[in-house]
């Protein structure tokens, strides 16, 4: 479903990006819930919201790999906890919506919906687990090798185009955008078991400490796990 209409059920969705997160949850207002269309659009714009709340605090995360500040970590944070209160508010919101008299399609919508906001809400918590590990390779003085500099920007740059299918595919309902991520995400396995490979050898040449090998294993672990994530939506 496009949404690039200038109102749909009644919402001006030209004005929700300068609505506050309080009033975009707001939409989800209980008296539609006696109208199950009505009410599982709403729900659709402001998991838009929250779907590229995640995704941006993802990307920003990755910049901070290589840049770190502490301003950007706060913003990081601040996101995902903003994609918290989305999943609260959403879930809570569509289980009492799934309880209403609904037809198969407009149940499947809301079954969907419900596994999505998941999956978005566990992308934000990895934007925060890289975000910890930028955070670590600083404080503890530790530093990627330029080849594992390079590993990694592969990885990320397959991620972040998983992420760009997947939030068009979900925001457009554009199947073929969808049908795109699997073989990327199987892609990003591939990569993830050369990455370790790599840094195994770099650490028997003492190219590498233990240390950084252990947040390096925790990076390549959460960016194929927002892979997966990508996948499930």
């Amino acid at each position: 479903m496009q949404y690039n209409k200038v109102e749909i059920c009644g919402v001006n969705t030209s004005k929700l990006k300068v609505l506050s997160e309080k009033e975009k949850t707001e939409l989800l207002d209980e008296r539609l819930l006696s109208t199950p269309p009505v009410a599982i659009e709403r729900c659709r714009m402001v998991t838009v919201k929250m779907a590229e709340t995640a995704v941006n605090a993802l990307k920003k995360s990755f910049a901070m790999l290589f840049n770190y500040n502490e301003k950007d970590a706060i913003a990081i944070r601040e996101d995902e906890d903003k994609t918290d209160k989305y999943e609260d508010s959403l879930g809570t919101y569509l289980v009492k919506l799934s309880n209403e008299n609904m037809n198969e399609s407009d149940n499947q919508e809301v079954s969907k919906l419900l596994h999505m906001i998941g999956d978005f809400e566990r992308i934000g918590d990895h934007a925060v687990n890289i975000v910890e590990s930028a955070d670590e390779i600083k404080n503890k003085g530790l530093s990627l090798s330029d080849e594992a500099k390079k590993e990694l920007t592969v990885m990320i740059e397959a991620v972040s185009e998983i992420l760009d299918l997947s939030l068009d595919a979900f925001k457009n309902n554009d199947l073929e955008k969808a049908y795109a991520v699997e073989p990327l995400e199987q892609v990003v396995d591939m990569l993830k078991l050369q990455l370790k490979s790599a840094h195994v050898n770099r650490l028997r040449k003492n190219e590498c400490t233990i240390e950084m090998g252990f947040v390096h294993s925790d990076l390549l672990t959460n960016l194929e796990r927002v892979s997966d994530h990508c996948s499930n939506i």
